[in-house]
């Protein structure tokens, strides 16, 4: 089979990282977490006090001290899964908390911001068999990916399964904050000017609200048999 670039696109908290991760790891395949890396920038602001008491983050401020963020990605050999670093320091746990995803959008709907990241998710992907989900890799980062999938899900399943994985990594959640949230990012990533989220015209789409994670592991392994030419 040929190799070939994977760009899948969705909503925030529908499982595209799990579908991603786990189907680079069956194929061989680097996969890249790009909602990973806007929430490390989101996190490196918030540890430099770059937002204000009303929410919103200081631009000018991060914009000066973007060449002050490295974002890196290990393997877990426990998981099996890459997790995220942020200088050098592992943030897997943190980027993922509900202060974060409370902050990200506004963060990566910043034009430098996503400039800055599309560069990097670019030079990741210039040798094709790469995995790589978020908000624009069929649109904007990969337009010309052999197979792109476009996933979405109830907002309220999306925001059950955030609320669980939280409480199995033994941290706090509130299912109605987490809805919340969901919904607000919804909004915030389909508006947002540059680079919005919207389903590329060439795009599978699955709605995963009632499938399993079996069965959407096999859903896209035809998919990905498909488009390589198996």
């Amino acid at each position: 089979m040929r190799k070939i670039t994977i760009a899948i696109d969705g909503f925030s908290s529908c499982g595209k990282s799990t579908m991603a991760k786990d189907l680079a790891r069956e194929i061989g395949y680097v996969y890249v977490d790009t909602g990973a890396m806007y929430r490390a920038v989101t996190l490196f602001a918030m540890r430099n006090n770059m937002f204000g008491p009303d929410g919103t983050v200081n631009a000018d401020e991060l914009k000066a001290r973007m060449d002050d963020i490295r974002i890196s990605f290990k393997l877990n050999v426990a998981t099996g899964r890459p997790d995220t670093y942020l200088n050098g320091t592992l943030v897997e746990n943190e980027i993922r908390s509900i202060e974060v995803s409370n902050k990200v959008s506004p963060v990566s709907a910043l034009p430098f911001v996503r400039e800055a990241l599309v560069r990097q998710q670019q030079v990741m992907g210039k040798d094709k068999g790469v995995v790589m989900d978020g908000r624009d890799i069929g649109t904007t980062v990969f337009p010309d990916a052999e197979l792109k999938v476009f996933v979405t899900a109830s907002a309220e399943v999306r925001a059950r399964r955030r609320y669980d994985e939280l409480k199995a990594k033994g941290m706090e959640a509130d299912f109605d904050e987490i809805l919340k949230n969901v919904k607000e990012r919804d909004y915030i990533d389909s508006h947002r000017e540059v680079s919005p989220l919207r389903k590329a015209a060439d795009a599978v789409e699955l709605d995963n609200s009632l499938m399993t994670i079996n069965e959407q592991k096999a859903w896209l392994m035809e998919q990905y048999k498909r488009a390589a030419g198996a």
